[in-house]
């Protein structure tokens, strides 16, 4: 069965994918992702000195924060500030954004220092959380790539790429990289965090209106793999270019 996707696309076909680093002059590492309507900013800041409970293990440390700007959305998003606290949502995702990120750096290597990731959605339309984890890695390859520019470090400490992708089905057909239209109304939806050599780090699955067989579980990694693999090329020609 064939069903047509609000956007045209093809079952197994990625959004439009744009990478621009540098976005931020003041960010150790920059860069705009745009996945399809979704864009994110994500920066990353080194700081000296680790948290509290690292201190005197000889190790880095590498953490994200993650907030959605109130236009980025139809309808106007009040600020987190403004509430006095963080939703839930935005804590679960942040926490995600630093797992995968810790993944594949070598915090030995890294040494007696804090990245920080920030990303911050300026438009939302499906996947913040994916284009988050994926646009996250280029801003802290750009940063790690700079500390060896200034011989604080030999050589870059990451053991791999990290990206994600969202899959779902919808209209009873496995999909890859849903946008909002898709993702509200999906009967599975599932995000995918991967390394760029096809190792999983994080699967969020969950059947939105019914259960769903070991099968589909299975057709729906394949096509993270394979959306996942595109991403993974996109990230290292942004991060070759810097």
């Amino acid at each position: 069965m064939t069903v047509e996707r609000p956007g045209g696309r093809a079952a197994d076909a990625i959004r439009p994918l744009k990478l621009t680093t540098g976005f931020i002059e003041w960010a150790a590492g920059s860069v705009l992702i745009e996945a399809g309507k979704t864009k994110v900013i994500c920066n990353a800041t080194v700081q000296d000195g680790v948290p509290h409970w690292l201190r005197g293990q000889g190790q880095g440390w590498v953490t994200a924060e993650y907030s959605m700007l109130p236009a980025a959305t139809h309808s106007r998003k009040i600020r987190e500030s403004v509430r006095g606290k963080q939703e839930g949502r935005t804590v679960e995702i942040q926490r995600l954004v630093g797992r995968s990120l810790r993944s594949v750096v070598d915090m030995k290597a890294l040494g007696d220092r804090t990245v920080w990731i920030d990303c911050d959605v300026i438009q939302a339309d499906g996947g913040t959380r994916c284009a988050s984890v994926s646009g996250a890695y280029v801003a802290l390859y750009l940063a790690l790539a700079g500390l060896v520019d200034k011989d604080y470090i030999k050589e870059i400490p990451l053991k791999d790429s990290v990206a994600a992708v969202s899959v779902g089905v919808w209209g009873g057909e496995p999909l890859l990289d849903l946008e909002y239209a898709e993702d509200c109304t999906a009967e599975v939806d599932m995000n995918v965090i991967m390394t760029g050599s096809g190792d999983l780090v994080e699967l969020q699955a969950t059947a939105e209106k019914t259960a769903f067989s070991r099968e589909t579980l299975d057709r729906l990694i394949d096509l993270a793999h394979a959306g996942i693999g595109q991403i993974s090329a996109e990230q290292l020609r942004a991060t070759a270019s810097r």
